[in-house]
């Protein structure tokens, strides 16, 4: 059964091989694997990817997910998951290191020095020049942090721990956030409300259709004046053309953003990094490790953990004697149907366990009788099904 296959993994980007090393015997990972059951991949647009009918799961060894097309592969049953939190830290400290770069002009100034002639006038020069570059302490200042998850949540202790009058909001918020936030940091409801007070604002939400320029004109034209942006959380969060006319105007003084494209290269007073918010060895290990674990887990046991599209899913290893796992969509009576092809067959249910995200719904059953081949079709006819599985 499917669980002592060998199972065939492909590689698109270069994944951590401390990730890679964790792999046990019966998986094989290869970048030049043209029919896998499983595939591992970090930045690269997958949206014109062709799956092969084996995909089953595709492992995003890292946070964002935009470079995947994620409803094609609910459509075909493919589980999608990532690595939340792997990254965090990293992310936290390019953000500490955005705050300080967006006041104190420290990049600008060792531009400066790098074009003075090295002559005995060099330290007069630079006590002569050096006023050209004051910038603002943090300390003391207004940090507004927007989205509270992993990264978030670790921002929001960073600001408190370097003096700041933090401020968090989440359009998002689950429990394990709210249990997790810094008591010294001040939840707020109202986005209009953190724009008008805070000094700094750090954006830490994920891109989809409804956080396309979650930061507006509407957003804008009520913020603090003098407001320093910092965006290394993903593309498309900030309406540029707004934002080129808050930083024209000096409502936004300084815009920090992690994802350069060719307009923000044109953008004033904007400081474009290459996109390094999760570029360290320890956060490229962490997301290979924690995307790994979760794909064997998957492809072994059926077990869903950091989905994006399916629902979060563990019955732990299967101790039974078989083990069918449904894709199905969201929609009435499923649990119904999938049972009472069970029931025609005369199949005793052990245990039983049905979870739903959005428009996908998730069905592991662990049965006590062994099954014949002509199961898996008679779930696959179910209107609604879109991928059968049976482990052990």
């Amino acid at each position: 059964m499917d669980n002592i296959r060998t199972y065939k993994i492909k590689t698109i980007n270069n994944i951590s091989n401390k990730g890679l090393e964790l792999l046990r015997p019966n998986f094989i990972a290869s970048s030049e694997e043209e029919n896998p059951d499983a595939i591992l991949v970090r930045s690269a647009d997958m949206h014109e990817f062709q799956f092969g009918e084996n995909v089953r799961f595709v492992g995003r060894a890292g946070a964002g997910t935009n470079n995947i097309p994620i409803e094609r592969c609910s459509e075909r049953g493919i589980v999608v998951s990532n690595a939340p939190g792997a990254n965090a830290n990293a992310v936290k400290e390019l953000v500490t290191v955005a705050l300080l770069i967006s006041s104190r002009k420290i990049g600008d100034a060792i531009q400066w020095v790098k074009t003075l002639d090295k002559d005995e006038n060099v330290v007069k020069e630079v006590e002569a020049y050096k006023k050209n570059f004051i910038g603002p302490e943090i300390y003391g200042k207004n940090l507004g942090v927007i989205g509270l998850g992993a990264t978030g949540r670790l921002v929001a202790s960073m600001g408190v721990s370097m003096g700041m009058n933090v401020y968090g909001l989440d359009p998002f918020m689950s429990v394990e956030s709210a249990l997790n936030l810094d008591t010294h940091v001040k939840y707020i409801e109202s986005l209009k409300e953190m724009f008008s007070m805070c000094d700094y604002i750090s954006i830490h939400v994920p891109f989809t259709k409804d956080t396309d320029k979650f930061v507006n004109a509407e957003l804008l034209k009520d913020a603090k004046k003098g407001l320093r942006l910092i965006n290394i959380a993903r593309d498309g969060l900030v309406d540029l053309k707004a934002l080129r006319a808050a930083l024209e105007d000096g409502t936004v003084a300084k815009y920090v953003v992690d994802f350069p494209n060719e307009e923000t290269l044109t953008l004033p007073n904007t400081i474009n990094i290459p996109h390094l918010g999760a570029s360290t060895p320890e956060s490229e290990e962490n997301s290979a490790k924690m995307i790994v674990r979760q794909m064997m887990d998957y492809l072994n046991n059926g077990n869903i953990k950091n989905s994006v599209n399916f629902p979060d899913s563990d019955m732990g290893v299967c101790q039974s004697v078989h083990r069918i796992t449904v894709n199905h969509r969201n929609i009435p009576n499923m649990i119904g149907q999938i049972t009472a092809v069970l029931a025609q067959k005369n199949i005793n249910i052990a245990n039983l366990l049905n979870k739903h995200k959005g428009n996908w719904a998730y069905t592991m059953i662990d049965i006590d009788s062994e099954v014949d081949g002509t199961l898996k079709d008679e779930l696959w006819k179910i209107e609604g099904v879109v991928r059968v599985r049976f482990i052990k």
